[in-house]
């Protein structure tokens, strides 16, 4: 039975410089070069999940121009189901005022 590889490999290419101290900062830590480069790549991940988070965050600001707080929902919740509550009154009284 065959068992399948449970990682890729895969082949990149960098300057001599970065390959030397790549080299140098996986032996310092004793880590492999494939250790190092998956924690790079984590921290790189994580690094972008934080500017799209902070992106999210910005463009949040401009969705909330009245400044409300969480403290805030379940009355806004409450008003807005006594709107529609209202406004389906309403509609079923002209329905039925024209029927």
């Amino acid at each position: 039975m065959k068992m399948e590889r449970k990682s890729r490999i895969i082949t990149i290419s960098v300057p001599p410089e970065m390959a030397s101290r790549a080299k140098s900062m996986a032996q310092r830590d004793s880590r492999t070069m494939s250790e190092l480069f998956r924690e790079a790549f984590r921290s790189y991940s994580a690094q972008d999940a934080r500017r799209i988070l902070d992106e999210i965050g910005e463009y949040a600001k401009t969705r909330n121009p009245r400044g409300y707080t969480e403290e805030d929902v379940p009355r806004l919740v409450k008003e807005v189901r006594a709107e529609m509550r209202a406004e389906k009154q309403l509609l079923n009284r002209r329905t039925a005022r024209h029927a």
